[in-house]
């Protein structure tokens, strides 16, 4: 088997893991006890990828819940999947990081990461071949940012060559009264691009946007974002779960989505999404209308502009009874009618997955990851909310307190927009192709 040892990060990693955990024992007939009650063996071949089974045939998660506050350990333990977790496995500090990079990445995160690590390694020990990790946190609030990426970091020197995947939720001011997830995000951000290998970025805003007009929720709240972005990552995590047509796992991800070492952030996307004041039952859902979805923005978890956005790769996991030649027509016609989105440097730059077993909700749906230039929007709105805030040093004295510097809040935000300038350069590149294509096509022409 190629397990996937699962970390969960602070409050909002926790909430959303609360989320995935109940999605994923739905799906494979797990009950509230770890016990499996399906009558098919497909969903029960490949549960050792994220669960491991104890006595009784009871499964447990494969997964680490830590967070520097009890609260929501507590929380954890009392929901409708708290008897799933083995409470060896559930960490929880005593004073929590109070929204604060520092304290979660030197000070009451750094007391307890040798703990946290201990937990990691004792699961990868039981492991019979290690894939990788997955976290899921915030990287707007101290723990999931600071402690997060101090987590990453001591993986990273430990299984160097283990795949290290991250979802990340990016802070949206929104859904949020926390004034110094700018901070947290950049500094975040600055450390991940350095240890994971995968960082599927969740917007917020983006996120927010869907839910009123997709969904048509008048007031969305976290939980149902957190419905949202668990509903993404169960699609995203289809074909390590169940075997298919076309199979994927993190490692093939990361050669086909990745072009330079330091573009590795990718953008979600889910299809179909739909109301139930839209009548979804009544609808024919087909390949073709799921793949005008998928590259819309209003369905991408991302709040960008169609011109701010050139898809250097993606990858596009499909589930329920779908065709395999479906799929690569209805992607040629994608490429062929909108092809100035497309990077012509990259030939055949999306991959497919197609996994046979469709969700409970729907007969088909599909899963998006885009390696895009759009990420660069999302980084330069929290840049520029950054600088309002560094320029009059606002809020620094906790930082400073805990034992940082301002010459790592000038590190963090220069790595970031590094970052943007390599995207921006990539697409200037392919820019230049399309000229000198075109200019050949003018001698030919004139030949």
């Amino acid at each position: 088997m190629r397990e996937i040892v699962f970390i969960q990060m602070g409050q909002c990693g926790n909430k959303i893991a609360e989320k995935f955990w109940e999605k994923i024992s739905n799906e494979h007939y797990i009950n509230q006890c770890g016990h499996f009650y399906g009558d098919s063996i497909l969903p029960y071949q490949r549960l050792n990828i994220y669960f491991q089974c104890a006595q009784d045939c009871r499964f447990v998660p494969r997964c680490v819940a830590v967070d520097l506050e009890p609260t929501q350990i507590s929380e954890l333990k009392c929901s409708p999947v708290g008897r799933l977790f083995n409470p060896e496995y559930m960490i929880a500090g005593k004073h929590g990081a109070g929204n604060n990079f520092s304290k979660g990445h030197y000070t009451e995160g750094a007391e307890l990461i040798e703990c946290v690590l201990e937990k990691c390694r004792l699961q990868a020990e039981n492991c019979d071949l290690l894939q990788g990790f997955q976290m899921v946190h915030s990287i707007g609030g101290g723990t999931g940012s600071g402690m997060g990426s101090l987590a990453m970091k001591c993986l990273r020197n430990e299984y160097e060559d283990r795949v290290i995947n991250t979802f990340s939720i990016i802070p949206s001011a929104k859904v949020s009264q926390v004034v110094t997830e700018p901070y947290n995000a950049i500094l975040g951000i600055s450390e991940l691009v350095f240890t994971a290998d995968e960082l599927i970025m969740f917007d917020n805003e983006a996120l927010y946007d869907i839910s009123m007009a997709s969904l048509q929720l008048p007031k969305p709240n976290h939980c149902d974002l957190n419905s949202l972005i668990s509903k993404t990552m169960a699609g995203v995590t289809t074909c390590f779960r169940y075997p298919g047509q076309l199979n994927t796992d993190l490692r093939k991800i990361m050669t086909n989505m990745c072009p330079y070492p330091r573009l590795k952030f990718f953008i979600p996307g889910y299809a179909p999404l739909d109301s139930a004041h839209n009548n979804l039952e009544y609808k024919k859902v087909t390949v073709k209308s799921i793949v005008q979805q998928l590259f819309s923005p209003d369905f991408r978890m991302a709040d960008f502009e169609c011109h701010d956005e050139k898809l250097l790769t993606c990858a596009a996991i499909f589930r329920g009874r779908v065709s395999s030649r479906d799929v690569e027509e209805a992607m040629v016609d994608l490429q062929h009618c909108r092809k100035e989105m497309f990077a012509r440097f990259i030939p055949n730059n999306i991959k497919t997955a197609i996994c046979d077993v469709p969700p409970r909700e729907v007969d088909m749906s599909a899963t998006l990851l885009s390696n895009t230039s759009a990420i660069t929007v999302i980084f330069r709105r929290l840049i520029e909310q950054f600088d309002r805030m560094f320029e009059k040093r606002a809020f620094m004295h906790w930082y400073t307190g805990e034992g940082m510097e301002e010459e790592e809040f000038r590190r963090a935000r220069n790595i970031v927009c590094d970052i943007c300038d390599e995207y921006y350069e990539t697409c200037q590149f392919d820019c230049d192709e399309d000229c000198c294509s075109d200019e050949s096509e003018c001698y030919d022409a004139c030949d």
